[in-house]
């Protein structure tokens, strides 16, 4: 038996856009094969072609796609939206055709690839229990032994003999998963379906992934929140604009990825001599402002838990005595999460009289995922914004594998990561 799961070569996926092709009879068939060599004829002596038109109505939607995947493996794929990772699992599910290339899958596959599908909004969710799992390819028998399980892992118990027209889109997702993820596969392929629902079922959904994985099954799952795919793949394939442009591990595949939001963004590096910064201040003392990572690299693109270098070159018009420097971080309503300044660090700054680099550095960054604003000033105890530039610089954090957990906690529970160590005391331990 081959020790592949999955094999790809060469996978290309096209499709028509702007028009709606209706389905065509065998008649339709027949005539368009006699009255071609003739309209394309016409065409010629015409002068006219409508070539250009048809490569403007067409669109690659994934090409050149190879890669092997072994049994055991779990594999993340990564990407912005558009990139291709839906039509890869479609392909590899067998739901549409590629238009070129080819994909080998040893093994039974299960699929969860859009909550819902295959289920009929009339009957009720143990029936479709029954109809979801024949879809993915499950005996009668098999369903029936795995009910229990299947309901109980859904926690819909009290609503399971009832129409699903009338669940939410929760309860929908609580009981795809479960037919999916209790299914005896080889290879289980899942598309973003952590996404959908609470936190407690997120975390239990991660638990069955990381379940399957743990038993020899290959997983291949899509997801945007990192610390899923670090905490569950041993590796990570990122996609961009329809093309695997990285294949390693998932922290190196996750570096790559933000790269390209550098690339689409500005580098992080300002220049607040530009009319268009918004200076408050009394005095124009700032001259530059260099965001970087912990490798020394210019981005404005960070991972929960890196490391934030500040670079900024001062250039005062006069000496500023005992300087001090405050950076302070907003979250996209305006609120303010944390303020790091000079003043609390135990080396203060000599006198400002000459065009200098002052570096911070703020480790560990610990700020849950999402878009942030930078208001830097610089004063004295006395005047602390002679040069206010407030929101002068916006940067991105990106979920990552903070606790070491696979875990993010929600907004809903604090602005800041704090780690913190739990035990259980002995009963002999001194209160």
């Amino acid at each position: 038996m081959s020790n592949f799961a999955i094999r790809c070569d060469g996978l290309a996926k096209q499709y028509r856009i702007g028009k709606r092709e209706r389905y065509k009879t065998l008649r339709d068939a027949l005539n368009d094969a006699i009255a071609s060599p003739f309209r394309r004829v016409r065409s010629v002596l015409s002068g006219s072609s409508n070539h250009g038109h048809q490569e403007e109505s067409m669109i690659w939607a994934m090409q050149d796609v190879s890669f092997e995947i072994h049994r055991g493996e779990a594999v993340g794929i990564i990407g912005r939206n558009g990139a291709g990772k839906s039509t890869l699992l479609k392909v590899l599910s067998r739901i549409t055709e590629p238009t070129l290339g080819q994909a080998e899958i040893w093994g039974r596959v299960g699929s969860l690839l859009e909550i819902g599908t295959g289920f009929h909004p009339e009957l009720s969710g143990r029936d479709n229990i029954y109809l979801n799992g024949a879809i993915l390819g499950m005996k009668k028998a098999e369903i029936t032994r795995k009910l229990d399980e299947i309901v109980a892992f859904s926690e819909i118990e009290k609503f399971i003999d009832t129409p699903v027209k009338r669940y939410s889109s929760g309860m929908y997702v609580r009981l795809a998963f479960a037919v999916a993820a209790h299914m005896e596969t080889e290879v289980l392929i899942v598309d973003e379906v952590l996404a959908v629902g609470d936190t407690q079922f997120q975390k239990k959904c991660l638990g069955k992934m990381g379940e399957v994985a743990r038993h020899g099954r290959t997983v291949l799952m899509v997801s945007h929140n990192m610390a899923a795919i670090h905490a569950l793949c041993s590796r990570a394939i990122l996609l961009e604009q329809g093309r695997c442009v990285k294949d390693g591990n998932p922290l190196e595949a996750t570096r790559f990825y933000l790269d390209g939001f550098e690339k689409q963004s500005n580098s992080g590096v300002i220049d607040l001599r530009s009319p268009s910064v918004p200076r408050s201040g009394k005095v124009g003392i700032f001259s530059a402002l260099r965001l970087k990572n912990g490798a020394g690299a210019p981005t404005t693109a960070y991972l929960s838990g890196d490391d934030m270098v500040l670079e900024f070159d001062i250039d005062p018009p006069f000496p500023v005595l005992d300087a001090i420097l405050f950076v302070g971080i907003d979250d996209n309503m305006g609120r303010r999460i944390f303020t790091v300044s000079s003043q609390y660090s135990q080396s203060g700054f000599p006198a400002l009289d000459r065009p200098v680099t002052a570096v911070c550095t703020i480790p560990n960054l610990c700020l849950l995922p999402g878009r942030y604003f930078m208001s830097i000033s610089v004063g004295t105890a006395y005047d602390w914004s002679l040069d206010l530039l407030v929101n002068v610089a916006c940067f991105d954090v990106h979920a990552s594998d903070y606790f070491g957990t696979g875990r993010m906690p929600p907004q809903e529970l604090g602005a800041v990561l704090v780690k913190s160590q739990w035990q259980i005391a002995s009963e002999d331990s001194p209160a």
